[in-house]
C-alpha cells in the first residue's frame, strides 16, 4: 500500500494522506472503463448531452467548494480557482451539444453512395499535471465522454484532490458507474500503465517536453493515439508603437500568474529599443505593485510555488550574480514563496531566458525591428504561445503569421477560449484541444460504400 501526503503549498503544513493505486488497481479501473464503453457508446446522443449538462450545472453549484480545495491543495488564488471552476462547467455545457452534432458525410461516388460516420475510440487515458488540475483535467474528459468514450484520469500526485472530488461529483450527475474514473498514483506506475495496457486506446497528455517524449516512444508500440501539451518559453514582442502603459500594465499578469507555473507564461518579454526604458519604468511600477500574497485572499494575485522541490529549481535559475533588474515582493516564513523577479541577461544564451523555469521569473531584451523580433521570438524549441503589441493591424498580422507558436494574442496576453483550439508548435506539442475540433481527436472516422447497382 503507497500514499502520499498532500501538503498546502502556503504554509507548507500537511493536509491529508492520498492512497496510490499499484498497477493491480490501475488494471482494474482500466477493465472497468472498458466494460462501461460498451453501454455507454450507446447511449442516445439526447440523453448523453442530457448527462453532460446535468454534470456541468453540479460542478457549477460546487464552485466555491472546488475553488476552495484549489486553493488548499495548489496554491491558487482564489479568484483564478473559482475561474478554473468555472472552466470546467463552460467546457462541459460546450460540449454537451456534441453528441447530437457529431456528423458524418455524405460523399458523391459512382454506382451508389458513401457515407462517414465518427465513431469514439473506447477507453482514453488522461494524465494531469500539478500546474491547473481542473481545467486541464475537463479539457480532456469533455470531449472524451461527450464523443462516447470513457475516461480514466490521473491527476498529479501532487494535486489530486479536485480531481477525486469532480469523479464524485460525476456520478451525482448521473454519469454511469465506470465512465469516469479518478485514479490517483505515480506516473511510473498508473501513467506506464496507460501507456502499455492495450484496451486503452488513446493518451492525453500535459507536462513536460521530456516526459512527453517518453510517453510518445512508449505510444508507438501499440501505435496509440496521443495528445501532447508540453513546455513553453512564449515571447511577449512589445513594438514601438504599442500601447505601452496598456503592455506594461498587464506584462506582469502575462508571467506572474499562478506564480509562472504556467506552460504560456510569456516569460520572454522582446521590447523595441526605442521604447525599452520608458516599458522597463512602467513595467517595474506594475511589478512591484502585483500582490503574491495568502491565496486565499480576495485581493491576490499570485500565491506560492507548489512545493520546495519546485521551490529549489525556481531558485537555480536566479544564482549569485544573476542578471535581476528588480523584484516583487512576496511573503516570507512557512510556504513556497519566490517574489516576482525580472532579469535582464546580456544575451539569448542565458540559461533563465532559453529553459522554461516554471516559476516567476521573467527576462527582458531589447530588438531593433520586426525581422529582429521575429528572429529572436522563434529561437526556441518551444512554441505554445505568446503576444504582439502594435497598433499598426498590417504588423500585428505579418508578426502573427511569422511567429511559430500556436497561440498568438494580439494587444492582449490572453492564450485559451474553450470555444477556440489550443495546443503547440515544435517542442510544445502534438495535437490541438478545446474548440470544435477536438471532438477529431476522441474518434475515428469510418467509410461505408454502398453499392446501389444490384
Amino acid at each position: 500500500m503507497s500514499a502520499y501526503t498532500i501538503i498546502n503549498p502556503t504554509n507548507a503544513k500537511p493536509v491529508q494522506d492520498i492512497h496510490l493505486a499499484d498497477l493491480f488497481e490501475t488494471d482494474v479501473a482500466i477493465e472497468k472503463a472498458d466494460r462501461a464503453f460498451q453501454s455507454w457508446r450507446h447511449v442516445s446522443p439526447g440523453d448523453r448531452a442530457k448527462l453532460l449538462r446535468k454534470f456541468a450545472a453540479i460542478v457549477e453549484e460546487h464552485n466555491e467548494e472546488l475553488a476552495q480545495l484549489e486553493v488548499l491543495n495548489s496554491g491558487h488564488t482564489i479568484g483564478n480557482a473559482r475561474w478554473e471552476a468555472g472552466n470546467v462547467a463552460n467546457v462541459l455545457n460546450y460540449y454537451s451539444a456534441a453528441p447530437e452534432r457529431l456528423f458524418g458525410r455524405q460523399i458523391p461516388v459512382p454506382n451508389g453512395i458513401d457515407i462517414t460516420f465518427k465513431e469514439p475510440l473506447g477507453v482514453i487515458g488522461i494524465i494531469v499535471p500539478w500546474n491547473f488540475p481542473m481545467p486541464i483535467a475537463g479539457w480532456g474528459f469533455g470531449p472524451a465522454l461527450a464523443a462516447g468514450n470513457t475516461v480514466v484520469l490521473k491527476p498529479a500526485e501532487l494535486t489530486p484532490l479536485t480531481a477525486i472530488r469532480l469523479g464524485e461529483l460525476a456520478l451525482e450527475a448521473g454519469i454511469p458507474e465506470g465512465v469516469f474514473n479518478i485514479i490517483p498514483g505515480k506516473g511510473s506506475v498508473v501513467g506506464e500503465r496507460f501507456v502499455s495496457h492495450p484496451a486503452v486506446r488513446k493518451i492525453v497528455f500535459t507536462g513536460s517536453t521530456s516526459v512527453g517524449k517518453h510517453i510518445m516512444q512508449g505510444c508507438s508500440a501499440q501505435v496509440k493515439r496521443l495528445t501532447l501539451e508540453l513546455g513553453g518559453k512564449s515571447a511577449n514582442i512589445i513594438f514601438g508603437d504599442a500601447d505601452i502603459e496598456k503592455a506594461a500594465a498587464g506584462a506582469p499578469g502575462a508571467v506572474f500568474d499562478n506564480a509562472g507555473q504556467d506552460c504560456c507564461a510569456r516569460s520572454r518579454i522582446l521590447v523595441q529599443r526605442s521604447v525599452y526604458d520608458r516599458f522597463m519604468e512602467l513595467f517595474e511600477t506594475a511589478v512591484k505593485a502585483f500582490r503574491c500574497e495568502d491565496p486565499a485572499l480576495e485581493t491576490a494575485e499570485m500565491g506560492p510555488l507548489i512545493s520546495a522541490t519546485q521551490l529549489e529549481r525556481v531558485r537555480e535559475f536566479v544564482p549569485e550574480g544573476a542578471e535581476i533588474a528588480f523584484q516583487g515582493n512576496a511573503p516570507t516564513g512557512d510556504g513556497y514563496w519566490f517574489p516576482p523577479t525580472v532579469l535582464t541577461p546580456k544575451n539569448t544564451e542565458d540559461r533563465a531566458y532559453r529553459e522554461e523555469v516554471f516559476g516567476p521569473v521573467v527576462s527582458v531584451l531589447p530588438f531593433t525591428d520586426e525581422e529582429d523580433a521575429i528572429k529572436i521570438a522563434n529561437d526556441s524549441e518551444y512554441g505554445l504561445s505568446g503576444s504582439i503589441w502594435s497598433r499598426d493591424i498590417g504588423r500585428a498580422v505579418r508578426v502573427s503569421r511569422a511567429v511559430e507558436a500556436g497561440n498568438l494574442s494580439v494587444n492582449s496576453n490572453s492564450s485559451v477560449r474553450y470555444w477556440t483550439p489550443f495546443g503547440g508548435y515544435k517542442q510544445s506539442g502534438l495535437g490541438r484541444e478545446l474548440g470544435p475540433d477536438a471532438l477529431d481527436a476522441f474518434t475515428e472516422t469510418k467509410n461505408v460504400f454502398f453499392d446501389t447497382q444490384n
